[in-house]
Formats: structure tokens, sequence, C-alpha cells
């Protein structure tokens, strides 16, 4: 399996997974243009894709979501409430939208699919593991880390988790305070020091490569996410990595290894 990373922060999310003649995206946060240059770029085209994975309904992570519907007869999948939320939004996605079952794997292309449930400001928002050739996990946009999160993203090869604010550059800043509550709210964004014991468990249980996503713009940096990470997970098996707010990522997706204590 190949991953590849197009774009991952508050600008917009979206990536590509391939095994084989399969690929899929999860979330559309950028334009059509976007997606359809960095496919091609991977040799690939939109024509292609066997379907759209959809985390959540907000504006980063759905914006190119209309373009798409529009030219592309591609499928997209989301569960039930954030399907309703995507008709309200997009009236013409009804007959692309492609309803499932939260917790129930099901085949897409040449991949097996389940979503999981993610704590956040909506009235629903998922994570997907999907293996098929590697195994792979998402888990962004959530305050905090759940039972069913856990379970979900233990086992996974690679794993991108979110690393959204470092606590202190976020107090600091010019954000209002409203605005703070709710990134730090357990219903908010991840920080920094609580993605960095999340990857240490994961990299107790089997996990190879982490990367970590979602970086906010104005109060975190790469180099104090990655710090972070790296001081919880010295000595391990891992590899690190941070995704690009724009620009590619590529990385192999593998089987996950036994997991060890």
């Amino acid at each position: 399996m190949k991953l590849s990373i197009f774009a991952s922060g508050s600008s917009g999310n979206c990536l590509c997974l391939s095994s084989g003649s399969s690929h899929i995206l999860i979330d559309a946060g950028i334009s059509m243009r976007r997606i359809s240059q960095a496919l091609r770029g991977a040799g690939l085209e939109l024509k292609g894709i066997s379907g759209v994975l959809i985390t959540h309904e907000h504006s980063d992570h759905i914006s190119g979501l209309k373009m798409l519907v529009k030219h592309f007869d591609i499928p997209v999948y989301a569960p039930h409430t954030i399907a309703n939320r995507l008709r309200g939004m997009l009236p013409d996605i009804e007959p692309c939208l492609r309803i499932i079952s939260v917790g129930e794997p099901f085949g897409l292309g040449g991949f097996l699919v389940r979503a999981f449930h993610t704590p956040h400001d909506t009235d629903e928002s998922v994570g997907y593991r999907v293996e098929g050739g590697g195994c792979f996990a998402i888990a962004t946009d959530m305050g905090h880390v759940t039972d069913e999160v856990l379970e979900a993203l233990t086992g996974a090869d690679t794993v991108l988790i979110e690393a959204n604010h470092d606590v202190e550059l976020l107090s600091d800043g010019s954000y209002p305070i409203y605005l703070k509550r709710r990134i730090l709210s357990n219903r908010g964004h991840l920080s920094n020091e609580s993605c960095a014991k999340l990857a240490l468990y994961l990299c107790r249980h089997g996990t190879r490569q982490i990367v970590l996503g979602h970086l906010s713009r104005e109060n975190n940096r790469p180099e104090l996410a990655l710090s972070a990470v790296r001081a919880q997970l010295a000595g391990l098996p891992v590899e690190l990595h941070c995704a690009p707010p724009a620009g590619e990522l590529t990385l192999a997706v593998r089987e996950a290894e036994p997991c060890f204590q």
C-alpha cells in the first residue's frame, strides 16, 4: 500500500491510498484542481479513484467536494449524520453519496475500510482504518483519545494522528479566549503532548510509521511537534514524519509487525 498526503492542516486536508489498481481519497479539503495535479504527479487520474471517504463536514475537509461530484462520478462515503450535513451543504451530492455504518467494515476497491468515531465539535466526526496490502489508520480533529479511537488505531503499521497545537503558543497567541477554549476542550484538537502519548502507546503495539498531521499554522510549528513526539519515542524502532500543509509526502505502508511491550 502507498500513502500520498496532499495536504494536512487547517487550510485543507486530502490524502490518497493506493494498492495495486485500487485508489481512494480520504477527505477533499483542497480544490479539485490541486487534487488532480497531485494525482497526476503520482501517475493517477481522478477517474481512477474508487471513492472518497469523508471524516466530517468542516470546510477544510470538503472544500473540493462540490466540484468533484459535479465533474466526476466518484462515490462519496460517510456515516449517516455526516451524510445529512453534506446533503444540506451540497445538494448535488445525493447521486454520489454512500451511507456507511460506523464500526462495520466494508469493501471499497481492493480495500477493507472501517470508520470509527472521533470526539470533535460537530454532530459526527470519524477516522478510518484501511487494510489492503498494508494497514493504515487516520485520526485527526479530536479533543481527546477515546477507547474507540485507541482500539481502531492499535496495530496499524502507519498512522496519521493529530498534533494540532503547542499549548504555550496557543495560550500566548492572538486567538480569542472562546476559540482557545474550544481548541483545548475534549471536543477540540490534540496538543503535541497528547499526540506524543498516543504515539508512544501505538509504537509499543506494532506501529512503525507515525505521521503528525493537522498542525495549526498559528499555534504550532513542525519542529515543536516533532520534538515533543521524539522525546517520547526515543529508542523505539519507528519512522516519524510531519505531514506538509501543502506539497506531497509519500510513504509505503506495510503489514504491521507483531506488537511488543
